[in-house]
Formats: structure tokens, C-alpha cells, sequence
């Protein structure tokens, strides 16, 4: 009966007290809410192993690459080779038309053969007639003397005139001329004489026109000087060439290199000697190992960066010349440090950094000192331990306020 005395009392009063209800019941959640403070997902202080690595691009290139040209003028016969093939030392690369060059290096040939007839002559019947000649020069030298030795006898003994004496003489002494020039002749048919340093010198002259003959018909066929492969060529079949052209250029097998440009920021922490990991754009799942081995000593004033060259330890087989890679430097390393993301330090590239730490629900300020730093990662080195909760700086949380915190594994 009570009840349905207060029933209409109810009905008349039933959206105060709704509103009542609800007003409680905000006043409530929203009080709650100001003493939880704001939900933000923090970021844990993790102890783990941390490398720190300069990251860059560059490209691969070989210490060197050779120009291949032509040595002569020519017509081009053919071009056996593609850019991008492999080749051999010795390999064709370029053909030139050849005609004039063999008849030339023929006929060289035909010299040799002639001047060396000519020092076999000299030797298989020059010398030895030129014996025979003093042979016959010493007997009728002797019989001349003889002659004007009984001659001067009958002289002595008046069977015989002056002037018959005298003939007598003159015939000696020619015949001591014939003698002397006989001797002449053969001395200079002789291994040591000048006739056969002549003939010799002509037979020297003539192999050296051959070679240089032989030499230049062989410029008629390019060869590759080493292995290698061809990266470009720039002749065509029917081309006329000169020399001091590069036709071709050809990267030798060998050691490839990694060439880089670092930012001049990082220059100080770059050292010989120190690893890193590449990795071709055109083949990113594929890593590979490099050395830091030059570092240029002076700065690019135009785009504030440093070259420097890497050793690849072992190339993989689809590494080609000009190639973009990416590599990441191993510049210092950590075992079991502190580590908390960048993106929660405040005035990270100042002074004095600072973190907004959680503590008993609350947002507090604490100064840290960091280390190492990469891949958007700092060591820190004081303020915090491991466990610790930051606060992103993008939350705009204010220190000291409430906050309600989750954290991401990672």
C-alpha cells in the first residue's frame, strides 16, 4: 500500500532523479579518470645488445677499368662481343680489316729471307774465295821475290842492266799490293771483318721491319689484355676507328669495391678496418660482408659528404660494376646496455636530455645521459634502469601530471 501511495510521487519526480543518477554516475567515471590520469602507452627501458652502424648508399666499382682501343686506323670487320659478357685474356674483342697489313708483314718477311741469302753468301762463297784469292796472291808474291833475288845476282855479275832490274822490282812490289789487298778481303769477309757486320746488320734491320710488321698486322685483331667483363662499347661493324679512341671499357675481374658517400657528421666515427653489411638494391635479401678500407681525407664542399671505400670479402656472383647498394658500418658495439627509443627523449641533440619517467602514476622529469646511438635507438648510460616506463615525447604529457600507462612488448 506504501508503495503504490509513493508510486505517483515517483512518476512526477522520476527525470530528477534520473538525472540525479547520471550526475553521480559521471561525477564518478570523470573523477576516476582525473586520478588514473591520462591512458598513454609508454615504452620500457630494455637491456640488450646494441650495434651502433652508419647506414649509407653507394655503388659498386672495381679499382680499375680498362679502355680498350684501337692501336691503328681501320675499318672494322666485325664485333664479337656483347656489353655485359664475360671474356678471357686473349678473347677477340675486334676485328679490323686486315689485308694491307698481311701483304706488308709478307713482304717484311720476303727482306729477312733475302738478307739472310745475302750473309750466307757472304760466307759460303765470299769468304772462301777471297782464301783462295790470297792464296794465289802469297805464291806469286813469293815467286816475284824470288825472280828479283836470281835477277839481282846476274845484276851483281853484269849479265844483266839496270832497267831490266828494276822491272824486276816493280813486279815484287805488285805483287806484295795484290797480297796485302787479298788479306784485306778476307779479313772483311771473316766473322770479325766489316763485310760481314754489314751483312749481318742488313739481316737485323730486316727481322726488325718483320716484327713491326707481324706487330702491326696483329693490331688488326683487339684482344681482352685480362678477365674481365665488358661493361660498354661504343663500335659497330663498318666503323672506321683511329687510335686514342676508347672503343670498349672492361672491368677487370678482381676484388670489387664498395664506394660510398658518408654524411661529414659521421666522420668521427669511421676507422680502418671496420665491418659492415651490404646488401645490392636489385637483390636486397642478399647480405654480404665489406671492410672500411679508405677513408678520403678531404670533404666534398658541395655536398658536405666524405668518400670512402670498402673491400668486399667475397663478391656474390650477381654483383655487377655500377651497382646500387645499400651498406650499414659497424661503428661501435654494446653488450647488455640500456637502451630506450629516441622518439622519448626530449632535446635529444642537446645539452642536457631529458625523459618523462612514470612513477607512481605520475609523469616525471629525469635527466639522462646517453651513448651510442642508431636505427632510432639511444644507449643510455645514466638516469633510468631497466624496467623503467617513458613516455613518448609526442604525448605532450606534462611533468608531473597522472598518467595511466600500457606498454608494446618488443
Amino acid at each position: 500500500m506504501l508503495f503504490m501511495s509513493l508510486l505517483p510521487l515517483l512518476r512526477k519526480y522520476l527525470w530528477r532523479i534520473l538525472i540525479g543518477v547520471c550526475l553521480v554516475l559521471a561525477t564518478a567515471y570523470f573523477g576516476v579518470r582525473w586520478w588514473r590520469g591520462a591512458l598513454v602507452v609508454g615504452e620500457p627501458v630494455l637491456r640488450r645488445d646494441f650495434v651502433q652502424t652508419v647506414v649509407a648508399t653507394g655503388r659498386v666499382e672495381n679499382p680499375h677499368r680498362i679502355g680498350i682501343g684501337a692501336q691503328i686506323t681501320g675499318t672494322v670487320e666485325t664485333v664479337p662481343v656483347k656489353d655485359g659478357q664475360s671474356v678471357r685474356a686473349g678473347d677477340v674483342l675486334l676485328t679490323l680489316s686486315s689485308e694491307e697489313l698481311y701483304a706488308a708483314q709478307r713482304q717484311a718477311e720476303i727482306a729477312v729471307d733475302q738478307a739472310q741469302a745475302r750473309l750466307r753468301q757472304l760466307q759460303e762463297v765470299q769468304a772462301p774465295l777471297a782464301q783462295e784469292a790470297l792464296r794465289q796472291a802469297q805464291v806469286t808474291a813469293d815467286f816475284a821475290r824470288a825472280t828479283l833475288r836470281r835477277n839481282e845476282d846476274l845484276f851483281a855479275q853484269s849479265f844483266i842492266g839496270a832497267a831490266a832490274l828494276e822491272e824486276y822490282g816493280k813486279a815484287l812490289a805488285l805483287a806484295l799490293a795484290q797480297q796485302h789487298a787479298a788479306e784485306q778481303q778476307l779479313r772483311a769477309t771473316s766473322s770479325q771483318g766489316s763485310d760481314y757486320a754489314v751483312a749481318q746488320t742488313a739481316v737485323a734491320q730486316a727481322q726488325a721491319s718483320a716484327a713491326a710488321a707481324r706487330a702491326r698486322a696483329q693490331y688488326a685483331r683487339i684482344r681482352a689484355p685480362v678477365d674481365g667483363v665488358l661493361i660498354s662499347r661504343s663500335v659497330e661493324a663498318g666503323d672506321v676507328v683511329q687510335p686514342g679512341k676508347a672503343l670498349m671499357a672492361l672491368s677487370p675481374l678482381g676484388r670489387s669495391q664498395l664506394v660510398l658517400a658518408i654524411d661529414e657528421k659521421n666522420l668521427h666515427l669511421l676507422q680502418l678496418g671496420q665491418l659492415a653489411l651490404a646488401s645490392a638494391d636489385a637483390y636486397p635479401q642478399h647480405k654480404f660482408a665489406a671492410t672500411l678500407v679508405y677513408i678520403n681525407p678531404g670533404v666534398n664542399a658541395q655536398s658536405g659528404s666524405v668518400d670512402v671505400k670498402l673491400d668486399i670479402a667475397q663478391a656474390p656472383a650477381f654483383l655487377q660494376q655500377d651497382m646500387t647498394v645499400s651498406v650499414d658500418i659497424e661503428v661501435a658495439r654494446r653488450n647488455a646496455t640500456l637502451l630506450v627509443p629516441v622518439a622519448v627523449v626530449h632535446e635529444a641533440d642537446g645539452a642536457k636530455p631529458w625523459v618523462l619517467k612514470v612513477h607512481n602514476g605520475h609523469a616525471v622529469r629525469v635527466a639522462v645521459g646517453l651513448g651510442l646511438r642508431s636505427s632510432g635507438f639511444a644507449e643510455v648510460l645514466e638516469g633510468v634502469g631497466e624496467g623503467d616506463v617513458l613516455l613518448p615525447a609526442a604525448t605532450g604529457v606534462a611533468p608531473g601530471a597522472r598518467v595511466t600507462v600500457s606498454t608494446l612488448a618488443r
